[in-house]
């Protein structure tokens, strides 16, 4: 049964605001996937439709819209840039983006440089220090558990 237009339309939760769909197709996902065959622990993880990208411990990359977008910061984002990249954006409408690039086709393309691409990006994203989760103190448990007065 084909969808309906309608059905391709962004949705609005219960709060007015449209839900963001990384969704990417199986060719896509298994194509990078293989790509990125040649990392040692890589594990990918379902994400609002997408794949969050894991290795060594660190999540360094996403598959969404059927593109992979890597870990950036100072060390490498000149690289990206001189290949045309552009930065992650979780809503195409909105200015906000994200430390995460697209990979060029031609880089892509290339098992043996891509890794090289992931691997900075790993390094990358351990390089970023690890905040301490607080833990919520019992106060703020009951206010949370406590009914809103309106």
């Amino acid at each position: 049964m084909a969808k309906s237009p309608s059905s391709r339309l962004p949705r609005e939760s219960g709060s007015g605001q449209r839900r963001v769909t990384l969704r990417s197709s199986e060719g896509s996902r298994a194509f990078i996937l293989e790509q990125l065959s040649g990392l040692r622990d890589l594990i990918p993880k379902p994400m609002f439709g997408g794949l969050g990208l894991y290795a060594d411990g660190v999540f360094f990359g996403l598959v969404a819209r059927d593109r992979l977008y890597l870990k950036v910061d100072d060390s490498n984002r000149a690289r990206f840039e001189r290949a045309g990249s552009a930065p992650f954006r979780p809503q195409a409408d909105r200015p906000f983006t994200m430390s995460y690039w697209d990979v060029p086709a031609d880089v892509l393309e290339d098992a043996d440089e891509l890794l090289v691409w992931a691997r900075t990006a790993i390094a990358v994203a351990q390089s970023v220090p690890v905040k301490p989760r607080q833990r919520p103190t019992r106060a703020g448990l009951a206010a949370r558990k406590r009914p809103s007065s309106r």
